[in-house]
């Protein structure tokens, strides 16, 4: 590894473990979210928050659009919703003149991080104005294609219990993803310090680590670091033996419907590579492959009929896979 490449990621790490710190401060007691939400900025992906109501969420995508130095947006989907609410649209203008012409007004997603909240609560045309934002960083209205701002990153929730009145996100589109992060209560410890910081008369503020340019920079450093053969190997073995259509995967052909594509693959070369960083080290290993098994093939992946049945999840079948796949226990 070239001496000037390790002084990058030694200088980014650094940098990094800045960021983490003041983002802990106002986000408390979850890390493992933050690292994961964090991987996949710096992987220049979006990132799907599942959560309950109240697990600080929202707070978690403000406090990031201060310390990343990102113009931030946020969207309240509701079934009303519909894409020009989103995207902008065209409003015909008369001048002083008496003449007219059609301007643009800018929606929301034109910034750099967009928190798309409860985003299965819109209708599935609503939800279809995020595709080609998501995947090509522009969209196309009335016949023009309009960049969106650099870098662009979706941070979607989603309340995984209440389903009335939803539309379940198309696989198209949860594939657009990098991950998905699963937020869960806080432990007695964790609920106490919460309690402590945020009824007194004052709040922990955080600041601004990054710039919009830095985190570009970032995002090129990642892609830069090496991964090892054996890193390439694991991965491939862990995506394929998910697949029931595959011969690695035969064993699953009665729990799964269908299994994650190369986009999970890609999804794991970038984030092992950002886990490692996050987490101090040069180069990613195989056990990050397993760390991050469910957050990027939880949502690429659907159970089987047969499997829900039995009372499978897809938890359990990628935990064991996992392991039986690396060798090594996938992180809970």
């Amino acid at each position: 590894m070239a001496d000037a490449l390790i002084a990058e990621i030694e200088a980014l790490g650094a940098k990094l473990a800045e960021a983490k710190a003041s983002i802990n401060r106002r986000f408390i007691g979850q890390e493992r979210v933050v690292d994961l939400v964090l991987a996949s900025m710096l992987c220049g992906g979006h990132a799907l928050l599942v959560g309950l109501p109240g697990l600080g969420k929202t707070r978690l995508v403000d406090t990031l659009s201060t310390v990343m130095g990102l113009k931030g947006s946020r969207i309240q989907f509701t079934p009303d919703l519909m894409p020009a609410d989103i995207l902008g649209s065209e409003v015909l203008e008369t001048a002083a003149d008496g003449s007219r012409a059609f301007r643009f007004i800018e929606g929301p997603i034109f910034c750099q991080l967009l928190m798309a909240d409860e985003i299965n609560r819109a209708s599935p045309r609503t939800q279809s104005a995020l595709l080609q934002a998501m995947q090509e960083r522009e969209v196309t209205i009335a016949g023009q294609h309009r960049p969106l701002g650099k870098p662009f990153h979706v941070l979607a929730t989603q309340n995984p219990i209440e389903q009335e009145g939803t539309y379940p996100l198309p696989e198209a589109q949860l594939d657009r993803f990098l991950v998905q992060v699963d937020v869960d209560y806080p432990d007695r410890k964790t609920e106490r310090d919460i309690l402590i910081a945020t009824t007194g008369a004052e709040e922990a503020s955080v600041h601004q680590v990054f710039t919009a340019q830095e985190l570009i920079a970032a995002q090129s450093v990642i892609r830069r670091m090496p991964v090892g053969e054996q890193v390439v190997e694991a991965i491939l073995d862990l995506v394929r033996a998910c697949r029931p259509g595959e011969p690695e995967g035969a064993a699953l052909a009665d729990s799964l419907s269908w299994g994650p594509g190369p986009r999970a693959a890609q999804a794991l070369m970038l984030t092992v590579r950002a886990r490692a960083l996050l987490d101090g080290r040069l180069v990613p290993s195989a056990a990050d492959v397993a760390a991050l098994a469910r957050p990027v093939l939880t949502h690429r992946m659907a159970l089987s009929f047969a499997a829900r049945a039995r009372g499978e999840s897809l938890a359990g079948i990628i935990d064991r896979t996992a392991t039986a796949a690396l060798g090594l226990e996938a992180a809970a």
